[in-house]
């Protein structure tokens, strides 16, 4: 069996957290209000520590799209990720993907975001396959607000690592896994080799008393 190499997106293949990316986009074109606005960065940095119920957040999130058709969500992301994602990925990043790529590792993009966020990402930094929230639509359609549960986050990242390493013939106990969050710590301790990317403090603590790799992968030149 091969072994895969998964990647967080936030702050691990890019310098920001692409949520309130999305935020700013979408304030600036006049499509929230400024209180949403305001909403989106406290969650944002709440989340940064740890300290926000992640469900609520989308699905306070979600209620406002809720209605939009799933394929205009989708025009309207790729061209928000081409403008302001895209060109945030970390050299160091997409070296390290190159690296993995030529020794026949598979790629996989593992991320909180939306389904139509990964999708465009793995398009365009070529990974293999993506992992991320999946919002559900009706029969037209149009998103209701819901999404699978549980969210692509903390040990729902694991369970859907384990059901696609499992259905593609990869060995999950011996793959790699690249994140800066200490929110990502069930999916550190389920691979082989967590690898630590400027970790945040908490994670830095945890990833230098089990002598984890720590990366250092800088902003953007």
């Amino acid at each position: 069996m091969t072994v895969a190499a998964f990647f967080d997106l936030d702050r691990t293949l890019i310098d920001d957290n692409s949520g309130l990316l999305w935020a700013r986009h979408e304030r600036a074109l006049g499509n929230i209000s400024a209180w949403q606005f305001t909403r989106a960065a406290l969650w944002s940095a709440l989340y940064v520590l740890s300290l926000v119920r992640l469900e609520s957040a989308y699905e306070s999130a979600l209620a406002y799209y809720r209605g939009v058709p799933s394929d205009e969500l989708d025009r309207r992301t790729r061209e928000w990720f081409h403008a302001h994602v895209r060109p945030r990925l970390r050299p160091a990043a997409a070296a390290c993907m190159a690296e993995h790529r030529a020794a026949g590792h598979p790629l996989v993009l593992i991320t909180n975001s939306s389904l139509y966020e990964a999708a465009v990402a793995c398009e365009a930094w070529g990974f293999d396959a993506w992992l991320a929230n999946v919002f559900h639509t009706d029969g037209a359609g149009r998103l209701t607000g819901g999404y699978d549960t549980p969210l692509c986050y903390g040990a729902g990242k694991v369970l859907r690592a384990e059901r696609w390493a499992a259905a593609n013939g990869v060995d999950l106990d011996g793959s790699f896994f690249y994140t800066d969050s200490l929110s990502d710590l069930p999916m550190l301790e389920r691979v082989a080799n967590p690898r630590v990317v400027t970790p945040d403090p908490r994670l830095n603590r945890v990833a230098r008393r089990r002598g984890w790799p720590i990366l250092t992968w800088r902003e953007r030149p």
